[in-house]
């Protein structure tokens, strides 16, 4: 195996013995067949009329790159049939290989496409730059596959998947056709994401602040991960008047501000935190757990029998929920204890969609030219386990008392627990959401701008994210089609950004990586 998608890849390198995900080689090696398998499946309708495109295509490739994103899929026997599905669509010609082939003989067939092989071929700043198509289309492909699970789709995302995988399958080598199909994959981002928030809007209604509470009440309960609101108001369905209280986990806890999920009185709290935390939480959780959607990590023993998937995540031996009957779940939640005691911890304000702030729009700029709110910084993305990550606690609890930070993904869990007090009236600390959530972002940077008549780097306005998986990349590089510069991204550099790749983007975006907080917080201060 050879994976240096996450940013917590082995020595910052690359893993090669078992991925610090927890996954297998088997399973690494099987992901690569998977992907190599959707791009030969889009090279062969690459010239096809989209009119003229099978109904699956889309959402099988989709399904097959989103299968590969950090902690959704572990499952080798899972994986094998998505691959031996994906090359049956394309056709044995078109694949180059029978869809009932042995196992080594899929290997075989995909070896020249996968990382190391190419790296020795086309050397790293290529292979990089190829990378992080790659990876931008898995994230577009999660995103998209959440908002097709509200019957939602877009044909030019579904259009961009095929030309961008038939093109890495060509082995586009060129470095400016590279970048500038980085950059449509930004560009498409925006349209996959609106087109997400949408769904979520329509579908829930758009969120309004709502105080969650942090801890738990006693009674019997089902503990909810992951991103999937489908999963979460099904469930929500079927529990109802069963006794049973519904707790969000990790990037499910902004489901308490849209009005069609909070209506369930069931839906009592939110327990635990980031999703790396799920091994030492899980087990003091008194219930049964699902996971919807990534972030899965190696189930532990003592809940594992507790422990259900949904959708694309597996782990092998892991009870797995098909067709959205949760009746398994519920009788697990029955049959374990649940909670015989109160705890609050505190709560936490979410539901600050780009809806609700846009509301308050007048009172934001009228504080912002009144001197009230001298600045704003996004600080979210993705949260991990490695100690830099306290650089964006650090940061969030220096910043002036005057400016407004927003923050979304499960970065947000950074800056939980500390008393940010308000602003103009306002909360400094504004939660627009999980990492789909990211166009909330978008919309209210754009909405300001024009409002002040200036471009998004005119704005008193930072951004600094934390890295993690391939959402980010896609989100990062939706931002870079809008041309917003000075970005900031941490704690690490992934691997696949070579020195040469990263020069380009900070000579055209002025990309960094963040430094000491004293250093980048005067940087911020005086660019305001």
């Amino acid at each position: 195996m050879f994976c240096y998608q996450c940013e917590q890849t082995a020595r910052g390198t690359g893993c090669v013995t078992r991925g610090v995900c927890g996954k297998s080689p088997e399973a690494s090696d099987l992901q690569d067949v998977l992907v190599h398998a959707a791009k030969r499946l889009a090279t062969r309708y690459a010239n096809v009329p989209a009119a003229e495109r099978p109904a699956s295509l889309a959402p099988m490739l989709e399904d097959a790159l989103f299968v590969t994103v950090t902690n959704v899929n572990f499952d080798t026997a899972s994986i094998l049939g998505m691959i031996r599905d994906v090359v049956a669509a394309a056709g044995a010609p078109a694949a180059g290989v029978a869809a009932e082939a042995p196992e080594d003989t899929l290997l075989a067939w995909s070896r020249a496409s996968m990382i190391d092989a190419r790296k020795a071929t086309l050397g790293d700043d290529v292979t990089g730059l190829q990378e992080l198509l790659l990876y931008g289309l898995k994230g577009m492909a999660a995103y998209a596959h959440h908002a097709r699970q509200m019957h939602r789709a877009d044909p030019v995302v579904d259009a961009f998947m095929v030309e961008a995988l038939a093109k890495l399958d060509a082995g586009v080598a060129d470095i400016n056709e590279l970048l500038a199909l980085n950059l449509k994959c930004g560009e498409v981002t925006i349209n996959v994401l609106a087109l997400l928030d949408a769904a979520h809007c329509d579908t829930y209604g758009k969120p309004t602040p709502t105080p969650v509470l942090m801890g738990h009440v006693p009674g019997k309960a089902i503990l909810v991960s992951g991103h999937d609101m489908v999963d979460l108001k099904a469930l929500l369905e079927q529990t109802e008047g069963k006794g049973i209280n519904i707790y969000t986990h990790g990037e499910m806890l902004p489901a308490h501000g849209y009005p069609e999920l909070k209506k369930f009185k069931h839906l009592v709290g939110h327990f635990g935190g980031a999703w790396m935390l799920q091994q030492r939480e899980f087990p003091k959780f008194p219930g049964a757990i699902l996971m919807t959607t990534n972030c899965l990590m190696q189930p532990f023993e003592d809940y594992e029998g507790r422990l259900f998937t949904r959708n694309l995540v597996a782990w092998p031996g892991i009870a797995h929920i098909e067709d959205r009957d949760f009746t398994p779940v519920i009788k697990a939640a029955l049959a374990a204890p649940g909670f015989t005691d109160t705890v609050r911890t505190g709560e936490h304000l979410v539901g600050f969609g780009h809806d609700a702030v846009l509301g308050a729009a007048d009172k934001i700029i009228g504080a912002v030219k009144a001197g009230e709110i001298k600045h704003f910084a996004v600080i979210g993305g993705c949260d991990g386990s490695e100690g830099e990550r306290s650089y964006y606690t650090d940061l969030g609890t220096t910043i002036p008392k005057d400016w407004v930070i927003l923050t979304l993904g499960c970065g947000k869990y950074r800056l939980l627990g500390h008393d940010y007090g308000t602003v103009a009236g306002l909360p400094r600390l504004l939660d627009m959401g999980q990492c789909n959530d990211s166009f909330s972002a978008v919309k209210v940077a754009l909405a300001l701008a024009d409002a002040f008549g200036c471009t998004v780097n005119e704005l008193p306005l930072s951004i600094v994210l934390s890295w993690f998986e391939q959402k980010a990349v896609c989100v990062l590089l939706a931002l870079l089609h809008l041309n917003v510069k000075n970005i900031r991204i941490g704690p690490r550099l992934p691997a696949f950004l070579t020195p040469a790749v990263l020069k380009v983007l900070v000579d055209a975006f002025g990309l960094k990586p963040v430094g000491e907080v004293e250093v980048d917080l005067q940087a911020m201060s005086n660019a305001a």
